[in-house]
Formats: C-alpha cells, sequence, structure tokens
C-alpha cells in the first residue's frame, strides 16, 4: 500500500491540522487560573476530553461552539469555581483563536497537487472558517457535525460523508482518512473499512489529551508524527 494508490485524503482537523490541545489550554486560562490545586496540562486536557464527549453523546445536534460553554461550566464545577455565562460563552468563541500546527498549511498546499481534500470534523460551519483561513487551502468538500447533526465516533457521520464523496467522484477505496484521534477517527475508519493515516501530533506525551482512551486500540495503515513526514514520505515514493 502506498499513499499515491488513493484518490482522497479525508482529515479530521482539531487535533491533526489545528493544535486544538494549545488552544485549549489557552482558551481555560482565566478558568483554571483560579483553581485552588494544581493542574497540569494534561489533567486539564483529560478532564476536557471527559465532559466534551458526554456533552456530545447527549446534545449531538449542538453546535460545537455551543456546546463548548456548557463544558467550560461542568470544568468549573469539578474545580470548585464560579464563572458567569458571559464566560462560559467566551470559551465557545476562542475556537476561531486555536493555532494551525506550523506544517499543516505547507502540507495541504503540496497535498492538494496530489489529492482532493476533504474535512470530516466534529465542528460547526461558523468555527471552521475561521480554522480554515489558517490553513491557507481550498478543501474540495466540508463535513462538519453541524451538517450532520451528530459528532464523531459517530457511525452517522462517516456514513454521511461517504455517501456524500459518491456525488464527487471518490470511492470508498479511493479514501485515506487522515487523523490523530484513536478515539475519534481511526476506530470508525477500521469500523468502515477504510484505509486510514495517523497523524501522531501526540508522539512525544504520554495517553491521550484531549481526546477519551479507546477501549480497544485501533489499526493504521501509515504513522507519521507530522504532516511534515507525510509529506516527505509521497515525495519519496515518486
Amino acid at each position: 500500500m502506498k499513499l499515491s494508490d488513493f484518490k482522497a485524503l479525508t482529515f479530521d482537523v482539531y487535533g491533526t491540522l489545528i493544535d486544538w490541545e494549545s488552544g485549549m489550554v489557552e482558551g481555560l486560562k482565566p478558568l483554571t487560573g483560579r483553581v485552588s490545586h494544581e493542574l497540569s496540562r494534561d489533567d486539564i486536557l483529560e478532564a476536557h476530553a471527559r465532559h466534551e464527549s458526554f456533552q456530545q453523546d447527549y446534545t449531538p445536534a449542538k453546535r460545537y461552539q455551543d456546546l463548548l460553554p456548557i463544558v467550560y461550566r461542568r470544568l468549573a464545577e469539578e474545580w470548585g469555581v464560579s464563572v458567569s455565562w458571559d464566560e462560559c460563552l467566551a470559551y465557545g468563541q476562542s475556537v476561531k483563536n486555536w493555532p494551525a500546527f506550523a506544517d499543516s498549511a505547507g502540507a495541504l498546499q503540496y497535498l492538494k497537487k496530489h489529492f482532493k481534500l476533504v474535512v470530516l470534523s466534529n465542528i460547526d460551519n461558523d468555527s471552521f472558517l475561521h480554522s480554515n483561513a489558517k490553513l491557507h487551502v481550498e478543501f474540495d468538500a466540508i463535513y462538519t457535525a453541524e451538517d450532520v447533526g451528530s459528532y464523531k465516533p459517530a457511525s452517522r457521520n462517516f456514513d454521511y460523508m461517504l455517501n456524500k464523496l459518491e456525488s464527487i467522484g471518490v470511492s470508498r477505496d479511493e479514501v485515506l482518512h487522515t487523523a490523530e484521534s484513536m478515539f475519534h477517527d481511526h476506530k470508525s475508519a477500521n469500523d468502515f473499512g477504510l484505509a486510514n493515516c495517523h497523524i501522531y501530533r501526540r508522539h512525544t506525551d504520554k495517553g491521550f489529551g484531549a481526546t477519551m482512551t479507546p477501549e480497544k486500540m485501533p489499526s493504521y495503515d501509515f504513522r507519521f508524527n507530522s504532516m511534515a513526514e507525510l509529506v516527505k514520505a509521497h515525495q519519496q515514493e515518486g
């Protein structure tokens, strides 16, 4: 199996192309700065993952920017901090400030010459506009949780993507699903028989950070520590 065997790369964005963990930690500073006990970066991210995943299960049709304020309030309750709803709402808007990984834009511009580039993300459309501006590429298709009415790892999101890809001339066996999250993406890729590429952004860290720990570790067809490494591998195939 080679990267050049595929027609389309379907991307998870947050954690893969956008550094959502750094964005979360920065956006949560008004809250974490008032917590009475010490919190490590991973303490913060793992608590966020728990509350986010729970809320996505219970309110799957809620837009991500509207779901994050609830996560903020649940974190404040867990950590014993009093917060206003305005403060919670401000966190919901913080996605617009989350940075891209340094190699994302350049890698996407290169890959655009060789593949169709597709987004499958647990995001709302308005927030993604701001992230897309940081990635400096025009995606061939964008499928968001807001479009689908549910959040990955729900099978509904992958069903939706694969159905829509057929309309732009991409079949299932021509897709390489490219993502960081084992929980949100790679298990579903396995379930749907999709070839998959793990962008292991957390290769120097322990645990799963801002994503839940999968019950069983999924398999993958490719693994790179960065988007730049994926590009280099594709170039070497030529």
